[in-house]
């Protein structure tokens, strides 16, 4: 399904619902329905930089890979995570995963 995404690159399964809900503090069955349509979703709000991060950082790489992989240093590293997770907790990028954002499209 989504075997030539970023996500794949790093993680074997399609663990980002579950992921997206924790970090959202949304319940999984609030989420799109369909992991295509989630995956795009999470694509359109985060940026490509961004969206890597998250992939290797919940396949748990190591800092030395990720630091090395987006030439930062441990602080810039630390400072891209807190940016990350705080962009994922913001209302507008939590309400774009809810299957009630797609509907309204319909």
């Amino acid at each position: 399904m989504l075997e030539n995404s970023i996500w794949k690159q790093y993680n074997d399964t399609n663990s980002f619902r579950e992921l997206i809900a924790k970090f959202c503090r949304l319940s999984e069955g609030d989420l799109i329905e369909d992991d295509k349509a989630l995956y795009n979703a999470l694509k359109a709000k985060l940026t490509k930089k961004e969206l890597r991060l998250f992939a290797m950082d919940s396949a748990n790489a190591s800092d030395e890979t990720m630091k090395s992989e987006f030439s930062l240093n441990d602080e810039e590293l630390e400072k891209a995570k807190f940016k990350l997770y705080k962009k994922l907790k913001q209302d507008k990028v939590r309400f774009s995963f809810r299957a009630s954002s797609i509907e309204d499209f319909e």
